[in-house]
């Protein structure tokens, strides 16, 4: 097993991209960085990252539907949606109805890190990358 997380990347506002990949590249190999939600199911299962963080807001094919693909493709893939809308209950339980492993805000990058390495650790999707929730087992 690798010591550190392979981290595939998807959003689309550079700046976003700029500053994550600079505070991931220090706990994760980001494998790839997809601007174009349309391109993020293959690039995922091309690259094969244990973790996808995915802008819930993504050109051409949103955050929630690509999440469902990449589950679809592999039920095991492990997906982190972020968004500026953290705080909205309506996305919050549509990102739990695609099926991802988590949810944060854009804004809160140091906390996505611990999250990355929680569902890569737990080897199974948790919700305990969602702020605030207890730990539950995927689907439930």
């Amino acid at each position: 097993m690798p010591t550190r997380p392979r981290v595939l990347l998807a959003d689309d506002h550079p700046g976003v991209v700029k500053a994550f990949v600079r505070v991931l590249s220090f706990d994760c190999d980001v494998v790839g960085v997809i601007a174009d939600g349309s391109e993020v199911a293959e690039a995922a299962a091309r690259l094969e990252p244990v973790v996808s963080v995915v802008d819930v807001n993504l050109p051409n094919l949103n955050g929630l539907d690509v999440c469902r693909q990449i589950r679809q493709t592999n039920p095991q893939a492990k997906v982190i949606l972020i968004t500026a809308m953290i705080d909205d209950d309506r996305i919050r339980a549509d990102v739990l109805a695609a099926g991802a492993s988590g949810f944060f805000s854009k804004l809160a990058a140091n906390e996505l890190i611990g999250a990355i390495r929680r569902v890569w650790a737990d080897g199974c999707a948790t919700a305990q990358a969602f702020p605030g929730d207890e730990p539950r087992a995927a689907g439930t």
